[in-house]
């Protein structure tokens, strides 16, 4: 029999449930930015496809508590309408101290349940590769690894690699320039990158969704904690817009930055361009006082982890599993 009792999300559980994400996210959390977060969300709306599978959106959420009504667990069973048809995505962390005494089985059962009666078809989650006892957990309970993505750390105190900065200089000379949003602000210019990061996300290995409208893009793009226009670094070739970097700042520790976003034009691949623009980043994050730089690659994405291992210098930490678990 579990010690610990379920009950919906309440707003004074934000501050712990930061807490908890902040154990298993690269970039931690505070309750106010996730409340804020919540908030701007409208009411969920789900509905059905043609062919029965879940559509719309919601994002229930849910916490374990003790005798004392202290937070121990936290679950969250959300999807967006771009996501694919009949998956829900889900979150399950528990305090480690917690771990082992019910909190997280019983936060399972009330999301599956949930999930059953929504009708999902199947459910995704992201686990960090070195917690075996969290992904045994989850094997448990049927999931399976479907893809894995790598994180790797720049050292900046330590970068030295000056001569590559020579790609940008070349890339110049070739007759594109580089700007931030910053220096282009603007509805107009918003719709470019956001039309840019449409197409470049085609080739993202394993992304298999369709791509949010532009109003849903900007809130989760530019207007997250951390991400400031000039932190987004834009390749032009003319007017047009052709490649990408995008970085967002801990705002907790301004010593951390993580590289959120790289993408470029496939018909202005092999110039180089993801090189410079990831060297632009790597400028931005040196100026602003950041001594680590991190990111993600899928681990089909050869071509960016040979950017980021091979020439910048990254250096690969425990990553995540994509894990997927299929109801029907």
């Amino acid at each position: 029999m579990s010690q610990y009792t379920i009950r919906p999300l309440r707003k004074e559980d934000y501050p712990a449930v930061a807490s908890l994400l902040s154990l298993i996210w690269s970039l931690p959390t505070t309750g106010e930015q996730l409340r804020a977060e919540e908030e701007s969300i409208p009411p969920g709306q789900l509905h059905y496809g043609e062919d029965g599978q879940l559509m719309g959106w919601d994002r229930p959420k849910w916490v374990a508590v003790n005798e004392r009504d202290e937070v121990a667990g936290y679950a969250i069973a959300w999807r967006a309408p771009w996501n694919e048809s009949g998956s829900l995505n889900v979150t399950l962390v528990v305090y480690p101290e917690d771990r082992g005494c019910g909190a997280g089985r019983a936060l399972s059962r009330e999301m599956r349940g949930w999930a059953h009666e929504v009708k999902a078809s199947r459910l995704v989650c992201f686990m960090k590769e070195d917690d075996q006892a969290s992904l045994a957990f989850a094997e448990r309970r049927g999931y399976v690894q479907e893809r894995h993505t790598f994180e790797s750390v720049l050292d900046l105190a330590a970068f030295r690699n000056e001569a590559l900065f020579q790609c940008i200089e070349t890339a110049e000379q070739s007759g594109i320039r580089f700007v931030t949003l910053a220096d282009e602000p603007g509805e107009e210019n918003e719709r470019k990158l956001h039309e840019l990061y449409r197409i470049t996300h085609q080739d993202i290995p394993g992304y298999n969704e369709d791509f949010p409208w532009f109003e849903e893009w900007r809130k989760w793009n530019l207007e997250i904690p951390g991400v400031r226009a000039e932190f987004v670094h834009i390749a032009k070739a003319g007017e047009r817009y052709v490649g990408v970097a995008t970085l967002q700042q801990n705002e907790l520790s301004s010593e951390d930055m993580y590289h959120q976003y790289t993408g470029v034009l496939p018909e202005c691949r092999g110039q180089r361009l993801g090189l410079a623009l990831k060297l632009q980043a790597v400028r931005t994050a040196l100026a602003n006082g950041a001594i680590s730089l991190r990111t993600h690659n899928d681990s089909m994405n050869a071509p960016m982890l040979r950017i980021n291992r091979d020439q910048l210098g990254f250096q690969a930490v425990p990553g995540n599993y994509k894990m997927v678990c299929r109801l029907r």
